[in-house]
C-alpha cells in the first residue's frame, strides 16, 4: 500500500524534527573515549565451542569444568574493561562448583549417556541478565533504590539450568526497569557493543549481547517484551529465541509484568551457536518444552516461506538499511536455489501501525479489569514517588537519579489515551488473522530485526519506535528467532527475524540452524569485517 502524500510530507518533516534535535545533542552530550579500539582476539580454543560440545568433551574428561570456567573467567576479565557487560561476577564460586563437577564426573560410574541425559550442560559456564532472580547476585534491574538488593533464590529458568548442570558467572547489565533498547543505567553504567565501542549493544538484555558477542559467554538467558532478547541478539551478532507464549517461566524477574502484558512477556536463550538454542529451550521450558515437538525432524524443503522486506513505511520509524534489504535479498536467493523453494515476497499494510498496536495492547488492563503498574510507579520502587515532569526537570540539572530514557517513557504515559483506539484494535485484529492463516503450522516469515544496524550510544532516543519491528511480535503472540547474517560495511553485524505459526518454533530454529552453514553464524568481533 502506497504512502499519501500526507504521510510523506508528515515523514520527510518529523525526520527533520529529529536530524535538528540530533544536531543539538552531538553539540552537548558527552563523548565516550576509548584507549582500545577493539577486543583481543579469541586465543583459548574453548572459547570457540558450542556450548553442548563443550558438555560433551566435559563428559568424556577431554576437558575439565575448571579449566572451561577459567578460560571464560579470562576472557571476561580480558574483555569487560571494554564492553561493561557484566556487573556482578561469582567466579570464585564457579571455580568451586566447576571443581565439583570434576570430582563427580571421575566418581561417576553409569558412564557418559547417564549423565547426558541427567545433566545436559553440566559444567558448562552461563551468564544471566540481571533483571532475573540467580541467588547471592543483586537484582536491581539499574534502580538505584534497589542498589542493595541480593536475591535469595534463583529464578525458575535459572534454576532450571543449573539443575542441567550449568554454573554461572555472573549478572549482565540491562537498561533501566528493561523498558529501552540501550543497555545503561545510573547504578552500572553503559555497555558497549563489542564490535565498535560507541554503538550501543541493545537493550533490555544488552549486557547479555554484548558479553556473548565479545566471546566472553557461551549461553545465556534474556527477557522479550518488545524485542529485549531480538535486538540486543541482532546488534551483537549472536542467536536468540523468543518462545511460543507459556513455554518458558517469566517468574523471578523484576519488573514483574502486569494488565496483559503478562501475555507478552517471554523468557528465552540467547546464545553464540545456532546448535545451542533447542537444547537451552527444552531445558528452560521443564515440561511445556513437550508442546513444541522440539525433536521432529524438520524437512525445510517442505516449508512455505515468505519474506516481508519493511513495515510498508510507517512515518514514526526509519527506513530499513540498505545492507539489511541486500541480505534478506540474499537469504531468499540461498533459500531459493539450496532448498528448490519459492520464497514469495509479501506486503502487508497493517504492520505500519506496529507501534500504535504495541503501545495500544501494553497499556490494556489485564483479564481482572486491572490497568498495568505504570512505569513511573516502578521508578518509585523503594523510593520516594516519582513525578515525571518534575524528574525530567532535575534531569536537565543533573539531579535525577534515572536515565532520560525511562523518565521519556514515564512522560509518555502521561498522554496516553486511555481509551484504546477502534481502528488501531481493528488493524491489530486483521493483522493477527492474516499472519496466523499466512504461517499456518508450515509457514516461516523472514522479517527485518530493527530498520537500523546498531546505532552509536544515546541516538535510539531520536528514534523511539523503531523497536516496534520487534514489538508487533510480541503482542501477536508468534515464536521468533533472530539470526546473525554475517557483517555490514562498517564490520557491525547483520540479522533477520525468523518468525513462525504459535508452537511452531522447531521451524525457525531449524532455519537459524541452516543460515547459520549458510552464512557463517556468529563472527568474532575484529577479526573479519567480510558481509554475508
Amino acid at each position: 500500500m502506497a504512502l499519501t502524500r500526507f504521510e510523506r510530507f508528515l515523514g520527510r518533516f518529523l525526520r527533520a524534527v529529529v536530524w535538528i534535535l540530533f544536531a543539538a545533542f552531538k553539540l552537548f552530550a558527552p563523548q565516550q573515549k576509548h584507549g582500545v579500539s577493539r577486543l583481543p582476539p579469541i586465543t583459548n580454543p574453548l572459547l570457540l565451542l558450542p556450548a553442548m560440545q563443550l558438555a560433551r568433551k566435559i563428559r568424556r574428561k577431554e576437558v575439565t569444568s575448571v579449566e572451561v570456567v577459567q578460560a571464560y573467567i579470562d576472557r571476561i576479565q580480558e574483555v569487560n574493561p571494554l564492553i561493561n557487560a557484566m556487573v556482578k561476577d561469582r567466579f570464585s564460586a564457579a571455580l568451586q562448583e566447576a571443581a565439583q563437577v570434576d570430582k563427580l564426573i571421575e566418581e561417576e560410574t553409569g558412564g557418559e549417556e547417564v549423565l547426558e541425559d541427567r545433566l545436559p550442560l553440566l559444567g558448562v559456564p552461563i551468564t544471566v541478565k540481571e533483571a532475573f532472580s540467580l541467588q547471592g547476585m543483586p537484582n536491581s534491574t539499574g534502580l538505584l533504590t534497589r542498589r542493595d538488593l541480593v536475591s535469595g533464590v534463583d529464578a525458575p529458568s535459572v534454576a532450571l539450568l543449573k539443575r542441567a548442570g550449568a554454573i554461572p558467572l555472573g549478572v549482565t547489565n540491562c537498561s533501566e526497569l528493561c523498558m529501552w533498547l540501550e543497555s545503561h543505567n545510573h547504578l552500572y553504567g553503559i555497555t558497549n557493543n563489542p564490535y565498535d565501542f560507541e554503538r550501543i549493544a541493545g537493550g533490555s538484555s544488552g549486557g547479555e549481547g554484548s558479553i556473548l558477542g565479545a566471546g566472553a559467554s557461551v549461553i545465556g538467558i534474556g527477557s522479550d517484551i518488545g524485542g529485549s532478547i531480538r535486538i540486543p541478539c541482532f546488534f551483537n551478532g549472536i542467536f536468540g529465541h523468543k518462545p511460543s507464549k507459556g513455554i518458558v517461566s517469566n517468574d523471578g524477574q523484576y519488573p514483574p509484568a502486569s494488565g496483559l502484558q503478562m501475555g507478552f512477556l517471554c523468557t528465552g536463550p540467547m546464545c553464540r551457536y545456532a546448535e545451542d538454542l533447542i537444547p537451552m529451550l527444552n531445558i528452560m521450558g521443564g515440561p511445556n518444552a513437550n508442546k513444541l515437538c522440539l525433536s521432529a525432524e524438520v524437512d525445510l524443503k517442505k516449508v512455505r516461506f515468505f519474506s516481508v522486506p519493511h513495515n510498508g513505511g510507517s512515518h514514526l520509524v526509519s527506513p530499513v538499511d540498505a545492507q539489511l534489504l541486500q541480505a534478506q535479498k540474499m537469504i531468499v536467493r540461498r533459500l531459493e536455489a539450496d532448498l528448490g523453494v519459492k520464497v514469495q515476497e509479501l506486503f502487508i499494510p497493517q504492520l505500519k501501525y506496529s507501534f500504535q498496536i504495541w503501545g495500544t495492547m501494553m497499556a490494556s488492563p489485564g483479564k481482572d479489569g486491572k490497568p498495568p503498574t505504570t512505569f513511573a510507579e516502578l521508578m518509585s520502587e523503594g523510593g520516594k514517588k516519582v513525578w515525571p515532569v518534575w524528574e525530567l526537570f532535575k534531569w536537565f540539572l543533573g539531579f535525577s537519579s534515572h536515565t532520560v530514557a525511562a523518565i521519556g517513557l514515564a512522560l509518555v504515559e502521561l498522554f496516553q489515551s486511555s481509551h484504546p483506539s477502534p481502528f488501531i484494535l481493528q488493524q491489530k485484529e486483521s493483522l493477527q488473522q492474516e499472519l496466523e492463516e499466512l504461517l499456518g503450522t508450515d509457514g516461516v516469515l523472514l522479517y527485518p530485526s530493527h530498520p537500523q544496524i546498531a546505532p552509536k550510544h544515546h541516538h535510539p532516543i531520536f528514534t523511539p519506535f523503531n523497536f516496534s519491528y520487534t514489538g508487533i511480535f510480541n503482542v501477536l503472540g508468534f515464536p521468533v528467532t533472530q539470526c546473525p547474517l554475517g557483517l555490514s560495511e562498517e564490520g557491525l553485524p547483520l540479522g533477520v527475524q525468523i518468525v513462525t505459526g504459535k508452537l511452531q518454533d522447531r521451524l525457525s530454529l531449524a532455519t537459524a540452524l541452516y543460515l547459520e552453514k549458510a552464512f557463517g553464524g556468529w563472527r568474532e568481533p575484529g577479526k573479519t569485517t567480510a558481509k554475508p
